[in-house]
């Protein structure tokens, strides 16, 4: 049976998760304004509705992967209070995965946004 009173708290939650992500994060700041600029121009150079949900999906995987970086960095500082390597490797490891999910999200935005924008200059 669904536990309706429990289920809702983890909305509140989870919720309450995304807030501080985005109040907090400097670098979601960041994603999101680019994010806002991108799917701008691709309203504005006519990208299909596909290529809309390809550019939205990329745009939420990159996002999410700063907010599981935000967490490893939040729990890291809770139980670390001074240099320690093994912290520095956790914090490093979730940082590299955000850069390379940026990179891929780069990569695939070039090959959904080119063919427009060559379009305009040909």
């Amino acid at each position: 049976m669904i536990n309706f009173p429990k289920l809702n708290r983890s909305f509140k939650y989870a919720w309450e998760g995304i807030t501080y992500s985005f109040k907090y994060n400097q670098n979601i700041k960041i994603h999101l304004i680019v994010a806002v600029v991108v799917l701008a121009f691709g309203l504005i150079l006519g990208l299909t509705k596909y290529e809309m949900f390809s550019t939205a999906l990329l745009i939420i995987l990159v996002i999410s992967a700063e907010m599981v970086n935000t967490s490893i960095e939040e729990v890291v500082d809770l139980l670390v209070d001074e240099h320690n390597e093994h912290a520095k490797i956790a914090k490093d490891v979730g940082a590299g995965m955000v850069l390379l999910i940026s990179i891929f999200a780069v990569i695939i935005g070039l090959f959904i946004f080119l063919p427009h924008i060559l379009i305009l200059f040909s």
